[in-house]
């Protein structure tokens, strides 16, 4: 029996390397729209962010998620990205 590999990815807020299942990705596609990506399969460029209140606010505040996509996050992604930290803690 082989074990399973279980990907790896890192919050670009808090820096913690956690399994992709437990991180939130936001992605730019290829068409240069910005999403988040719920189920980790669209295709394009990604970001990983805990799904905590902290590492919201610290990404939006520092403008890592912008710097890592290398675009603006549009005012709509900005309200999807405050209510996903909003709740969880």
């Amino acid at each position: 029996m082989t074990i399973k590999k279980i990907p790896m990815r890192t919050c670009v807020a808090c820096h913690t390397t956690r399994p992709k299942r437990e991180l939130v990705r936001i992605v730019r596609k290829v068409d240069g729209q910005l999403m988040i990506d719920r189920r980790g399969k669209v295709s394009g460029r990604g970001a990983y962010l805990c799904p905590t209140r902290d590492c919201v606010a610290e990404a939006l505040k520092s403008h890592r998620i912008e710097r890592a996509l290398e675009v603006a996050l549009s005012p709509e992604l900005l309200h999807e990205l405050e209510q996903l930290g909003g709740g969880a803690e």
